[in-house]
């Protein structure tokens, strides 16, 4: 059975493709998969800043389309990529075990964050890190970077930028994790929403590829992720939104991490969460709304 894998054509979304791809190979021996590699809004308009322009969906409409248009069968994304809704007549029924969620900072001049000298530069394109960046370091000018990881690499070799913050998750899995000068703990900057999880979305009512799907879909991510984007929903707002949310099990447990950061570092809202797997969705929406509310009063003032 021929399954048409639709992706953005970056080295990091063909590698995630490819991790899809031998998943499935695995768990069916009669499975064979075909890339179908395209170029999204998100990757061309690189000019811009993403929360101008549409967000994160950008990454993402071109794949869906070739879904709807039978191109493809999946398409696989970075679950952080995802806004909380997409087209209604589709689904994301399966996410492979997720990679360390953890944001890095990586610098060719400079060991640690905490060494950079004042007035540095600190290139990201995620208002979330930027606003912890100066909730820790003030004294830095963060500068936008857009582009894929080995642009923004390329961007640092050059000295455009003295040191550059991404996600472990998508170094690891190229190969580049050796460029990591240090791993950010969740207390110094929390992670965005489903960082570090590999979705794959597909039409709903589809129960031939639902089926090819089950077998490599890992309920914990699913239910870990499934709380982040709660919270996503709840507080109005999308992947370009200042916001994060993080789940953790322990045992029957699980813990949520979220915060809203001003742009400026100037202000954040926390909040810690503890619950059950059966409520931990509704109290990750409830959190959301609070600290919506929170950050409305806080902007009137």
């Amino acid at each position: 059975m021929l399954v048409r894998i639709a992706t953005r054509e970056s080295p990091l979304a063909v590698q995630q493709a490819m991790l899809v791809a031998n998943a499935l190979q695995k768990a069916h021996s009669n499975v064979e998969c075909q890339l179908v590699k395209m170029k999204t809004q998100g990757d061309i308009l690189l000019d811009q800043s993403l929360s101008k322009i549409g967000g994160k969906g950008l990454f993402l409409k071109e794949l869906e389309q070739a879904l709807m248009n039978d191109k493809a069968d999946i398409a696989v994304h970075s679950m952080k990529d995802v806004p909380a809704r997409f087209h209604d007549a589709l689904e994301i029924s399966c996410v492979l075990k997720r990679e360390d969620d953890r944001d890095v900072f990586i610098s060719s001049k400079y060991q640690s964050f905490y060494t950079l000298p004042k007035g540095a530069t600190i290139g990201t394109s995620s208002c979330r890190r930027k606003g912890q960046i100066l909730a820790l370091r003030p004294e830095l000018k963060v500068m936008s970077l857009r582009g894929n990881v080995g642009t923004r690499l390329k961007k640092l070799e050059n000295d455009e930028v003295d040191a550059i913050i991404l996600a472990a998750a998508g170094l690891k899995r190229i190969g580049l994790d050796d460029k990591i000068n240090h791993y950010f703990s969740h207390q110094e900057m929390l992670p965005a929403i489903a960082q570090g999880a590999i979705g794959v979305q597909n039409r709903i009512g589809d129960a031939k590829i639902n089926a090819l799907l089950s077998p490599i879909n890992d309920e914990v991510t699913q239910i870990l992720i499934g709380a982040e984007r709660a919270f996503l929903m709840g507080f109005g707002g999308d992947c370009s939104t200042p916001i994060a949310a993080n789940c953790t099990m322990h045992g029957d447990d699980i813990i949520l991490q979220a915060g809203y950061f001003m742009e400026d570092g100037m202000a954040q809202l926390y909040s810690v969460k503890e619950g059950e797997a059966g409520i931990i969705i509704e109290l990750a929406f409830e959190t959301a709304i609070s600290m919506s509310k929170e950050r409305a009063l806080y902007c009137s003032r």
